[in-house]
């Protein structure tokens, strides 16, 4: 599946330095701002960070947590003849790692610009550009499913994306996604010594939301609690298996936006979600 190119009423003018607001916005201002955004950053992205998260790695967050020693997939051996649904996928380099280890991984980003880069690099499996909130995908299609920060901040309804993936696994399917850790919200998104001190309410869900000269949404940003993320999954029937917060390694010496060895020597950074596909969901529709 291939999306449009990204209209001239998405793109800000030449010159315009986004205005960072706090208001809501909903699944479809949400998707529309973010393919958006992330179609125009994904050189920049691939470029600044693509040696860090390698062509064929499987990084979990800016931590370095690699899935060759966390195996919150499963035990390597236990990938080969896997069908595995990659979201958010950006480049596609877990993808690729998945590959290399004997699964049938397929990559599905919302951006088509970040697919280009994962054809750029190659891999030989399935490339889709779809939104997670509706995977064109039929029920049970996958053995596992997994996320490293992709999608799930960026929805305004993450249980939606949630019933999708419980729907595209089969009975007894592992889902692990991670996600910027919740407690980060209260903090400025600053890697020096100014990012310590709280200065927003943990409690406070309002979007993050980037306007351009009209006003318009061009990258939101959603927040959820702890407490809301575990709601979620029981909601779209899925059972917490385990909670991983990633400690920051004494080997990463480099800093990635509000994430820096000071920081994370202190404070949690990232949130890694591993759980497993129940019957049914919760959610009353």
């Amino acid at each position: 599946m291939i999306q449009e190119p990204v209209s001239p009423a998405q793109v800000p003018e030449p010159g315009f330095e986004p205005e960072a607001t706090r208001r809501d916005a909903d699944v479809t201002e949400s998707s529309r701002a973010n393919r958006g955004w992330w179609d125009r950053n994904a050189d920049e992205y691939q470029t600044e960070h693509g040696t860090f998260l390698g062509d064929d790695r499987f990084v979990w967050g800016p931590e370095g947590l690699d899935e060759v020693e966390a195996e919150l997939l499963g035990p390597p051996e236990d990938l080969k003849g896997q069908d595995v649904l990659e979201i958010g996928a950006g480049a596609a380099q877990c993808s690729r790692w998945l590959a290399a280890r004997g699964a049938r991984p397929v990559a599905l980003d919302l951006s088509h610009r970040q697919l280009q880069h994962a054809l750029r690099i190659g891999g030989g499996f399935p490339l889709v550009c779809a939104d997670a909130g509706a995977l064109p995908f039929a029920d049970g299609s996958f053995d596992l499913a997994c996320s490293a920060y992709g999608a799930l901040p960026f929805v305004a309804d993450p249980v939606l994306v949630l019933e999708e993936v419980h729907r595209v696994l089969r009975p007894g399917g592992r889902f692990v996604f991670s996600v910027t850790h919740p407690i980060r919200w209260a903090f400025p998104d600053e890697p020096g010594p100014e990012g310590l001190s709280v200065s927003a309410s943990y409690f406070d869900r309002t979007p993050y939301v980037e306007v351009d000269e009209r006003g318009q949404a061009v990258y939101v940003e959603h927040h959820r609690t702890i407490g809301d993320r575990v709601r979620d999954l029981v909601t779209a029937g899925f059972r917490l298996v385990d909670l991983v917060e990633p400690e920051w390694p004494a080997w990463n010496t480099s800093e990635w936006g509000g994430w820096s060895p000071l920081r994370g020597n202190l404070i949690p950074g990232t949130a890694i979600f591993v759980c497993e596909r129940g019957q049914e969901s919760n959610r009353s529709r």
